[in-house]
């Protein structure tokens, strides 16, 4: 069983704290660090939880550390970790910039060690229903949108919420980005409040994001566009639906119940829809018992930190993008 320790109590960390008490068939969890020692003293007690009050004794006493901090501080935790040989779970956004990702990336490799980002939607029960199936999208339309809450709005929206979608984009699409076109608008803060990013990719795929933090209501859905075949993702509700498109003679079409029939041009179609179905889980419980697997069985973990690297990347991207387009005006 892995030992395992957590930099950081707040809101998130308290909920990563309860769910390596849930996971601890794979995870033993030592201890806790907070720069807060009042809030460390409570969630102790509370939680029944070790608080430690030296940072380097936590991570000497591990073999991973989970960092759940303000973006900011993750550079100069995780460094710290890495180059005392520990395996690394890291909240997302990975990095405060893109620099320091790259550094984080390079040390990572140096050390051999295991480092996973908590992209968490790409544990969303919705989008894990679609694991068996063959994804190969040409088109994505993604709409991720909140009811305002103060709570992050010290960096632009697509940091704090679009970034999940850009996750789950480069997840699909085995390309590189070849163009990026975006716009974006501070309506309530001093950063983008609402974003919408075209980006295109050398395979000639096509993603459309929209992202909100001032909405009136919540929504969190992604739709896929490939050869004969439409998926509906709804993240929110948990849902996922596919459509797929057969040909009268496909040897598919003997195994489906349901179908209906779509007369074409050129031939006799058939339309099947799936709603696959939808375990429930808890997400992050799931994404650190899949980390802590990926160590114990040598193997890549689900959302590497190239992963975590290349979201990064074409998030600030996208940011760049607005503000070259802000100032122009």
């Amino acid at each position: 069983m892995l030992k395992i320790g957590v930099l950081g109590a707040g809101h998130l960390g308290k909920i990563h704290l309860k769910c390596i008490q849930l996971a601890s068939e794979h995870l033993d969890l030592v201890g806790f660090y907070d720069t807060d020692p009042a809030n460390a003293e409570k969630v102790s007690a509370d939680l029944g939880i070790t608080a430690f009050d030296d940072l380097n004794q936590l991570i000497d006493a591990v073999d991973i550390i989970d960092i759940v901090t303000p973006t900011t501080t993750h550079y100069e935790l995780a460094k710290r970790a890495i180059v005392r040989g520990k395996h690394l779970f890291i909240e997302k956004p990975i990095t405060h910039t893109v620099e320091e990702a790259e550094e984080l990336l390079e040390l990572s490799k140096k050390h051999q060690v295991k480092v996973q980002v908590g992209h968490v939607e790409r544990f969303n029960p919705a989008l894990l229903a679609l694991d068996a199936d063959q994804l190969d999208p040409k088109f994505i339309e993604a709409h991720r949108l909140a009811i305002f809450n103060p709570r992050g709005t010290d960096v632009s929206v697509v940091l704090d919420l679009m970034i999940h979608d850009i996750d789950i984009i480069l997840s699909m699409i085995d390309s590189e980005v070849s163009k990026i076109s975006a716009n974006g608008v501070a309506v309530v803060s001093s950063t983008p409040d609402i974003a919408n990013a075209r980006i295109e990719f050398k395979n000639g795929a096509v993603a459309n994001v929209t992202t909100s933090r001032i909405s009136m209501k919540q929504m969190r859905k992604v739709r896929l566009f490939q050869k004969d075949a439409y998926i509906s993702l709804d993240f929110l509700e948990k849902q996922a639906q596919v459509i797929r498109m057969f040909d009268k003679d496909d040897k598919e079409v003997q195994k489906l119940d349901n179908l209906m029939e779509l007369q074409t041009p050129d031939s006799t179609k058939y339309i099947h829809i799936d709603m696959p179905p939808i375990e429930p889980i808890n997400a992050i419980k799931m994404e650190l018992e899949t980390f802590a697997e990926s160590i114990e069985q040598n193997k890549r973990p689900r959302v590497s930190i190239e992963d975590g690297y290349k979201a990064l990347k074409v998030a600030y991207d996208i940011i760049h993008e607005i503000e070259a387009k802000a100032n122009s005006l």
